[in-house]
């Protein structure tokens, strides 16, 4: 079980590469990175989030994680969705930047 940090540290020096190569945008890969760890946070069985959220309020661990599902799923469909549509995220700074 790592948190996010760790990720990143551990998997970015061998897939950053592999992702340059095919082509892909490092702004694009960073937000992607940052939204499925996120969604690995907060997922159960292991959710290092949902124990975090879980000692602050009191609630039991199946409350928490029925709580997040309705996040979880705009983060599914947020990935899909840039996953999809790759330009969203770089539209915005290709925009400034052609000013």
């Amino acid at each position: 079980v790592l948190e996010g940090f760790s990720m990143i540290v551990l998997t970015l020096p061998i897939v950053l590469p592999v992702v340059l190569a095919a082509g892909f945008d490092k702004l694009w890969f960073g937000i992607f990175l940052i939204l499925t760890i996120e969604m690995a946070q907060i997922s159960p069985p292991v959710a290092f989030n949902l124990f975090v959220i879980q000692n602050i309020t009191g609630d039991s661990q199946t409350y928490v994680a029925w709580k997040v599902i309705p996040f979880f799923l705009i983060m599914m469909a947020f990935t899909a969705i840039l996953t999809v549509f790759p330009k969203l995220v770089t539209w915005p700074v290709d925009f400034i930047l052609s000013r």
